[in-house]
């Protein structure tokens, strides 16, 4: 019975596996339960009630991925999402939070439509397999350059944009923790990644304690702290959205830029994550895409009504795909160990940012290895391939990196003879692109 609920035609169901990927999955992801409520609180809404609602999308909406899409990925509310609503939206805009709230749900039900008539299905299959597999590579290293960061091992220096971080006591924990976690993926242990992370965090204990201090980079002396056990869900921000306001005219762009972000960003990563997690059907397409971007439409329509920004398949999701997790069990098991937290929050607070960063630098290891598909000796494939590519890490931003590989591909095509190569649907992404560039 299981299998029939979690997996696709023809894959069999290894409990063991799916569970420790979803584990995996939530460790790699369950930062976005403070960091988000961190973020949108500085546009006005109460910091306690962006948490709830943080917590209830990205429970629901990975439990309907599994369920429904039968698919291993992870939802929740999308970073670079929550910052374009925070600081593009509602303080640059000067739009209040409801009524942004109320543009996310509207942008929802725009994507719930596209995807039930096969509209962005069509637009996936659309997007050339030389760009796929940039994609897939280009995420990797953006996901690898997240996890150098988030360990301070690359910081932003600038004189050359980036540099190499101080030597510490937190790098050296860090590239501890790396070689352990990368000896064990060597040598094929199962649970590698969950193992490195729990050993990472024992590893930062004594940080600000006994060695160290973590207070210049984190603002606290200590890295592992236990900040209490329990607090209060605060409910306030459910249904608070403007729906009627949202629906001015004036507003419209608002919407659009919603739907244009969050449909590149949610494309590209599910793109990327079912390449590089070979999550592919007969076809040689995503599986069971059109479900899973209805789920993808669904997370982003109930974020308005809950009270945070869009929700979005996640890149972190690879991180259970490397554990093993083929089958909808992964992303069910990640999105019920979400919901304990709406009470105990506080206990994350223990799993520093440098615990996960190993295993986030070893994903990019396991994504990048599309790019060997591409034909790099064809020049009309590999630039626009390239600059996809690249500029996901350094742009910090998948939906520019999708938007330049579109758009120089098909000029690039066109403007050699190749019309065959550029079909009228990704004629229509060009569009979609322009327009989130100009909107942006």
């Amino acid at each position: 019975m299981l299998q029939r609920w979690f997996c696709v035609e023809g894959e069999s169901l290894d409990i063991r596996t799916e569970i420790l990927a979803g584990v995996t999955t939530f460790l790699a992801s369950m930062y976005i339960i403070v960091v988000n409520p961190a973020i949108l609180s500085k546009s006005g809404m109460p910091f306690s009630g962006v948490l709830t609602a943080t917590i209830l999308v990205s429970a629901f909406s990975s439990i309907a991925m599994g369920l429904y899409a039968k698919n291993p990925i992870l939802l929740a509310p999308g970073m670079g999402l929550n910052a374009f609503f925070t600081y593009s939206v509602v303080l640059n805009m000067k739009v209040p939070w409801q009524t942004a709230l109320g543009a996310v749900f509207w942008s929802g039900v725009i994507f719930i439509l596209l995807s039930i008539f096969n509209v962005r299905t069509y637009i996936v299959k659309a997007i050339p397999k030389q760009l796929r597999f940039a994609i897939a590579g280009g995420i990797g290293l953006f996901i690898s350059l997240i996890g150098f960061e988030n360990a301070k091992f690359i910081v932003h220096n600038p004189s050359t944009i980036l540099s190499f971080g101080p030597l510490n006591s937190i790098t050296l924990t860090f590239v501890i923790g790396l070689l352990f976690t990368a000896i064990l993926v060597a040598r094929r242990i199962k649970g590698a990644l969950i193992i490195g992370i729990a050993f990472t965090t024992l590893l930062a204990w004594p940080i600000g304690r006994f060695w160290g201090d973590a207070s210049a980079l984190f603002g606290q002396p200590t890295l592992v702290e236990l900040k209490g056990f329990m607090s209060s869900p605060d409910f306030s921000l459910i249904f608070k959205l403007d729906l009627i306001g949202s629906l001015k005219l004036s507003f419209l762009p608002v919407i659009f830029a919603f739907l244009f972000t969050d449909m590149f960003d949610s494309l590209s990563t599910f793109i990327g994550v079912a390449e590089a997690g070979n999550l592919k059907d007969e076809n040689g397409e995503p599986r069971n895409i059109k479900e899973s971007l209805i789920v993808d439409a669904f997370a982003t329509t109930i974020s308005g009504l809950l009270g945070t920004s869009s929700g979005t398949s996640y890149i972190e999701s690879a991180t259970g795909i490397e554990e093993g997790g083929r089958s909808g069990l992964t992303a069910v098991v990640a999105g019920l160990l979400f919901l304990p937290f709406i009470f105990f929050s506080p206990l994350l607070s223990v799993v520093p940012a440098i615990a996960t960063a190993p295993a986030l630098v070893l994903v990019g290891v396991f994504m990048i290895q599309p790019i060997t598909r591409i034909n790099w000796l064809h020049y009309d494939d590999a630039i626009p391939a390239f600059l996809a590519f690249i500029l996901i890490p350094l742009t910090y931003s998948i939906t520019q990196g999708i938007i330049w590989g579109f758009l120089s591909w098909t000029v690039i095509k066109l403007l050699v003879g190749k019309y065959q190569d550029v079909s009228v649907a990704l004629l229509v992404i060009d569009i979609f692109a322009i327009l989130a560039l100009v909107l942006r």
